[in-house]
């Protein structure tokens, strides 16, 4: 795949989570920290700048007119994105005989996450039904002067922005500002209260305060921490070892990698990733080589199976198999949340590594 990436870090200036002021827990992805110039604007005519549009025919402002918009900016591999979904799906449900209008607007981090068909499969498996504008160009995120995944933008019926969430959480509080600006618009009887959303799996909800990894890339355009070498040599098969001892947040490559701007490319067989971390669960952003898939692998925490600490995408033996680019939770831990050393091996070459994502 083309990375494309120089362009979009010259007009993201991207970091993860740990940028000063946000912390290794925060729960959003940032590309750059600022208040939205967008606050009490009327931003809705970037909506036509998607480059295309799923569930629904494009909508414009004019359109929208009258309506109580909620704008929601999200990336089907971000975890952060991933656990709003639910709320975002339940308002979306509740509120829509009442005039709410949801737009989910999927601005792709990675260059591969542009294709239609990987937003699709991702939006079947979420249950996504209402309208997705794609953002490949980031004309509807410029629009918006937005800086963060997810977020969310409260329209009121004029098309103002009115209220602004940046991550997880306050979902109550974003409700009340869903039911203020329905009121104004005089809509039709809707229930009140909040909605109740148990999210499982990879949509359970994280303590933050137990969370000290931050999220971490492995293409060497952003890579941070890597303790295999010096660096990660760009755009050519090299050999790494494994290290001998990591620190907390540390991480390297094991066996011949290609490492590249967004992602690093196993080229035989045996690979590692090994990483030192500090969280409930550890996610890993992947996906299978060109004509090659599934691809499989063995996860171990600490040297060992991870029994009852594997994940959504791993058995208690830490088997499972790469077949989509998209996130996989490979650890949950049951117990204490204390430093642990995650290992993944690959059994087939070919395979794509892009992030850690932690919660």
């Amino acid at each position: 795949m083309g990375t494309g990436f120089g362009e979009r870090l010259a007009r993201l200036v991207a970091v993860a989570v740990v940028l000063a002021g946000v912390g290794f827990g925060a729960a959003v992805c940032v590309a750059q920290q600022e208040t939205p110039a967008v606050a009490g604007h009327f931003p809705l005519g970037a909506l036509g700048g998607a480059t295309a549009w799923l569930n629904s025919k494009p909508l414009t402002a004019k359109e929208l007119k009258g309506k109580v918009v909620l704008v929601d900016f999200w990336d089907y591999s971000c975890i952060n994105c991933i656990r709003s979904i639910p709320y975002v799906k339940a308002w979306a449900e509740k509120y829509k005989d009442a005039g709410l209008v949801v737009i989910g607007v999927h601005t792709p981090e990675f260059d591969v996450e542009k294709q239609q068909a990987n937003v699709q499969r991702a939006m079947g498996k979420f249950g996504i039904t209402y309208p997705v504008a794609l953002d490949n160009e980031m004309n509807v995120w410029t629009g918006f002067h937005n800086q963060y995944w997810p977020a969310h933008y409260f329209l009121d019926a004029t098309g103002k922005v009115r209220y602004w969430h940046f991550g997880e959480g306050e979902y109550e509080k974003s409700e009340q500002w869903i039911q203020q600006l329905l009121a104004e618009r005089k809509a039709k009887p809707m229930a009140t209260g909040a909605v109740s959303v148990q999210g499982q799996g990879v949509h359970a909800a994280s303590d933050r305060r137990l969370v000290r990894s931050p999220e971490t890339y492995i293409g060497y355009g952003r890579a941070d921490r890597f303790a295999s070498e010096a660096v990660i040599v760009p755009d050519v098969a090299h050999v790494y070892r494994e290290p001998n001892l990591l620190g907390l947040n540390a991480w390297g490559l094991a066996g011949e990698w290609a490492g590249h701007m967004q992602y690093a490319e196993l080229k035989k067989p045996g690979g590692k990733i090994v990483f030192r971390f500090h969280a409930r669960d550890l996610h890993l952003v992947l996906g299978p080589g060109a004509g090659v898939q599934p691809e499989r692998f063995r996860v171990t925490l600490d040297g060992k199976a991870p029994g009852e600490n594997h994940g959504v995408d791993t058995d208690s033996e830490g088997n499972g198999v790469v077949t989509e680019h998209r996130l996989y939770q490979l650890v949950r831990l049951g117990g204490p949340i204390e430093d642990h050393t995650f290992a993944i091996e690959f059994e087939d070459a070919g395979v794509e590594a892009f992030s850690f994502t932690f919660g």
